[in-house]
């Protein structure tokens, strides 16, 4: 009788722990926007093995570090750069100064149909420009969006800038950008490699990858928030487990420290 007891009363706390668990809200989540497919694969690789949920949102990493700095409640922070961690890890709201999760490239990008054709020398970029086929080029905000102030600086490094930047329309993020350059509001664009590999993207239009050394490095890099949860802090582990970063890989970003 006094085993059965026992073993009811276990089976009714790891019930009520069950639930508790259960209760508790899916931790929120501000991903830069040039890694959003990426994450969405690993979130859902994470809930089917933990069964924990996670609630993603994609945008500007300026933007999302503003948010954090007026109290929005994202409990991990993927970074298109490492400014915006840093500036969160100096205010007292981050645990640390994070961790580089993957290094992002650049692409010169062109849809189908487009007088434009991509060459990682920006060749035939300068080649449409003076024939005046560029009308209009697409890039991320530089104000806000760490793509775009590579882009610029690429652009710059091929002596190219002065004559793009009349012909600029700029998105709110890379994301949006990838849809000027893709959809036929541009001729062409600067965008991210992991987007411009996106099926959507690839189908298209051309892409050809800018040489890294044009440009300062994109390193990416996270940090977990002061209010991180058990959950959170076990995705925030997992992005760094090698199948996170093969998946990281194949959607067209390199890992420090695996020689790729």
């Amino acid at each position: 009788m006094l085993r059965s007891l026992k073993r009811l009363c276990l089976a009714a706390a790891a019930a009520m722990s069950w639930s508790a668990a259960q209760a508790q809200p899916a931790p929120a989540v501000a991903v830069a926007e040039n890694v959003k497919f990426a994450v969405e694969e690993l979130a859902a690789s994470f809930k089917r093995e933990t069964g924990h949920g996670l609630r993603i949102a994609t945008g500007s990493s300026g933007k999302f570090a503003q948010q954090i700095l007026q109290g929005a409640p994202f409990e991990i922070f993927l970074s298109a750069d490492e400014e915006n961690v840093f500036r969160l890890a100096d205010a007292g709201l981050a645990r640390d100064r994070g961790t580089i999760y993957a290094q992002g490239r650049l692409v010169l990008f062109a849809p189908h149909g487009s007088p434009l054709v991509p060459d990682p020398a920006l060749a035939g970029l300068k080649a449409a420009l003076a024939a005046g086929a560029i009308k209009r080029f697409a890039i991320a905000n530089p104000e806000v969006a760490p793509y775009g102030q590579r882009a610029v600086e690429a652009l710059a490094h091929a002596g190219l800038w002065e004559q793009v930047k009349p012909r600029l329309v700029m998105g709110e993020n890379i994301a949006q950008a990838a849809q000027f350059a893709s959809a036929g509001s541009a001729e062409g664009g600067i965008i991210a490699l992991s987007l411009a590999l996106a099926p959507e993207l690839a189908k298209r239009g051309r892409h050809a990858v800018i040489p890294a050394a044009w440009h300062k490095p994109l390193n990416q890099r996270m940090a977990l928030m002061k209010t991180a949860s058990p959950a959170a802090e076990a995705f925030y582990r997992y992005l760094q487990s090698p199948p996170a970063q093969a998946v990281l890989e194949r959607h067209g970003y390199s890992i420090p420290g695996r020689g790729s």
